[in-house]
């Protein structure tokens, strides 16, 4: 089984994306920074105080479309305005999506906030925006193992990437949705852009519940991304001995985060 994690950048890169997909294995593939505006396709512009970004207006159905036997979970975190290249203005939903491959089947579905609840926003907050964890269990006919993969978009903080008191709570509440969610037979794999340095007391939390990380100080960032601190995106596992090979994907630069990918 292969699972893939990938922040998807709204899909900034959505030639490069689309045309990854297919051919990348994913049996679990869980993104990042999915958006979905009602009635829209194509492109939208995204705007907070700091920046202006291009984002696909629906991003989930572009996935779909690419992956079209995958099944797909789809959870927001926040939503807020989008304009599309007339000017208009939209309401765009923000959140994670996981799709799994039409030969697993799909045996439960869990998500917690881990920050903050579910805001629609006037205005794009800088800082301080809600975050969601999407937990989906898999059963392995190969193997007879039920398998949850959860993921996270961990706390954007404009000050930096090092640990918070609303870091340290986003921390221990993915902990327990990983505590409840989890049955003594079941692999458990957490994956997602966190937002972390490596040495984040986040990793001593997951650990307490079982979780090894696989990824410690490495690059996890594309050509695309400008900023010195490279480190971002993490996967953690409760079962080492479950691992056959762990990438961090250098190409093809399919957004400005590198695809974590994982087989089991």
């Amino acid at each position: 089984m292969r699972i893939v994690s990938l922040n998807a950048w709204g899909g900034a890169l959505y030639e490069e994306l689309v045309a990854w997909l297919p051919g990348s294995g994913a049996d679990i593939l869980c993104l990042q920074e999915v958006t979905r505006t009602p009635g829209l396709s194509g492109w939208t512009r995204f705007e907070d105080a700091h920046r202006t970004l291009p984002q696909r207006a629906d991003l989930l159905q572009d996935v779909r479309t690419a992956l079209p036997q995958h099944q797909a979970i789809f959870v927001t975190s926040d939503s807020g305005p989008v304009w599309d290249g007339d000017g208009a203005r939209h309401r765009q939903d923000f959140g994670l999506a996981t799709l799994v491959a039409g030969h697993l089947p799909v045996v439960g579905v869990d998500s917690a906030y881990v920050h903050g609840e579910f805001a629609d926003h006037a205005e794009w907050a800088v800082a301080d925006r809600p975050r969601i964890a999407l937990a989906v269990r898999t059963a392995d006919r190969a193997t007879g193992r039920s398998v949850w993969a959860v993921q996270m978009h961990g706390l954007r903080d404009p000050a930096g990437k090092a640990d918070t008191p609303a870091r340290r709570e986003q921390a221990e509440r993915l902990a327990a949705l990983v505590r409840r969610i989890r049955g003594p037979h079941d692999l458990v794999v957490v994956a997602g852009d966190l937002n972390l340095l490596p040495g984040s007391e986040t990793f001593g939390i997951l650990a307490e519940a079982g979780l090894t990380d696989l990824v410690g100080t490495a690059d996890t960032r594309t050509s695309y991304y400008r900023k010195p601190v490279r480190h971002a995106s993490y996967l953690l596992i409760s079962d080492i001995a479950a691992v056959k090979s762990f990438e961090i994907m250098a190409e093809p630069e399919v957004s400005d985060h590198r695809a974590l990918v994982l087989d089991v």
